[in-house]
C-alpha cells in the first residue's frame, strides 16, 4: 500500500462537461493530496477532456450504468480511503474532510453522507418521498435504521470497498452499498452534508419511475439473498393462508355430509398448504447457506487493515 494514494475518489460521470470541473477542483480544494478518478461512461461531450485539464486521472469503463463503473472503480482503484461522490456537482465537497475524519476516528467502514437541501429544488419532484419510503423499507426488514439510502456521496475504508462484491449495474448501486453495510454489520455512521440544485443547462440522469422500480426489484432481490428465512416464510405464509381459506369450505362440508363434492378445490387448497409449507423449508436451508456465505464475507473482510 506504500504506493497508493491515502485518499482516492471515485467520480462517475456521463455528459457532466458543466459540473465535473468544478467537482475535481471541490475535492482538491478539500483535501490537498487526494486523488481524484473520473471514471467517463461512455460521454458524448468534453468531459474526459474537461476532468483532466482540471486534475483528474480520467479512466473510461464503456459499459454504460453507474454500478458498472462503481464496480470496475473498486475493482482497480487502490487508496487507504475511498470516497464516492456524484460528478453533478450537487454535493457539498467541503464536507469531505469531516467525513474522513469520523471515519478515521470511528474508526468506521462506511460513512453515509445524508442530504441536506441549500435550495428548496435540490430534490427533483418525488424522490424525497420515496427516498423516505426506501429507507424505512429497508431499515425495518434489516433491522438498521439510514437516513439517506440513495445518497452518491460516501466515505469508505479500504476493507469495505475491497469485500464489497458490486454486482449491481446502474443506480441502484447505492441500495446494494447500503444493504451491504448493514448484512457484514460493518461499522458505519452518518454525516450531514449539503446538497444543492445542478448547474443551470445539465440535466439529472435519474428516471423516476424506472430507476425507482428497479431500486424496489434489487431490494426484493437483496431481501431474497440476505433474509431468505424471512422473505420464504412470508411466501409460506400467504401461500398457506390463502389455502386454508380456500379449504375451509371443503372441510365444513365433509363433516356435514361426509362428502368432498368439490375434489378439485380440496386438492388446489392441499396443494397450497403443501407449497407454503415448502417454501418454509426452502428459506430455512437457504438461511444455513447465507449464514455460511456471510461468514466467508467477514473472513474476506478481516484480511484487510483498519483505517489508520
Amino acid at each position: 500500500m506504500s504506493s497508493a494514494p491515502v485518499v482516492a475518489a471515485v467520480v462517475p460521470c456521463y455528459n457532466e462537461e458543466l459540473s465535473v470541473a468544478a467537482v475535481v477542483r471541490d475535492l482538491k480544494a478539500a483535501v490537498p493530496d487526494i486523488v481524484v478518478y473520473v471514471y467517463d461512461n461512455n460521454s458524448t461531450d468534453r468531459t474526459a477532456e474537461i476532468a483532466a485539464e482540471a486534475g483528474a486521472v480520467v479512466r473510461r469503463e464503456t459499459t454504460k450504468g453507474k454500478g458498472n463503473v462503481v464496480r470496475r472503480a473498486f475493482a482497480d482503484v487502490e487508496a487507504d480511503i475511498y470516497v464516492m461522490i456524484d460528478g453533478d456537482d450537487t454535493y457539498d465537497a467541503s464536507a469531505l474532510p469531516a467525513m474522513i475524519r469520523t471515519l478515521r476516528e470511528g474508526p468506521y467502514d462506511h460513512v453515509l453522507g445524508v442530504r441536506q437541501e441549500t435550495t428548496g429544488t435540490a430534490y427533483r419532484p418525488g424522490h424525497a418521498l420515496g427516498n423516505k419510503g426506501f429507507n424505512w423499507l429497508v431499515g425495518n426488514v434489516f433491522g438498521v435504521q439510514v437516513s439517506d439510502m440513495l445518497s452518491g456521496y460516501r466515505v469508505m475504508s479500504r476493507r469495505f470497498v475491497k469485500s464489497f462484491p458490486a454486482l449491481s449495474r446502474e443506480f441502484e448501486i447505492e441500495t446494494e452499498l447500503t444493504v451491504h453495510a448493514m448484512s457484514v454489520r460493518v461499522p458505519q455512521t452518518e454525516v450531514a452534508v449539503g446538497f444543492k440544485d445542478r448547474p443551470p443547462g445539465s440535466e439529472s440522469k435519474l428516471r423516476t419511475y424506472h430507476d425507482g422500480f428497479r431500486i424496489l426489484s434489487l431490494i426484493v432481490q437483496l431481501i431474497r439473498h440476505e433474509r431468505p428465512l424471512f422473505f420464504y416464510s412470508v411466501m409460506g405464509a400467504i401461500l398457506a393462508l390463502v389455502g386454508i381459506v380456500i379449504g375451509i369450505p371443503v372441510i365444513v362440508e365433509y363433516f356435514d355430509t361426509g362428502l368432498v363434492p368439490r375434489l378439485p378445490t380440496a386438492i388446489l387448497a392441499l396443494g397450497l398448504v403443501l407449497c407454503g409449507a415448502l417454501a418454509w423449508t426452502i428459506g430455512l436451508v437457504l438461511d444455513g447457506v447465507m449464514k455460511a456465505r456471510r461468514e466467508f464475507s467477514r473472513l474476506n473482510y478481516l484480511l484487510h487493515s483498519p483505517p489508520a
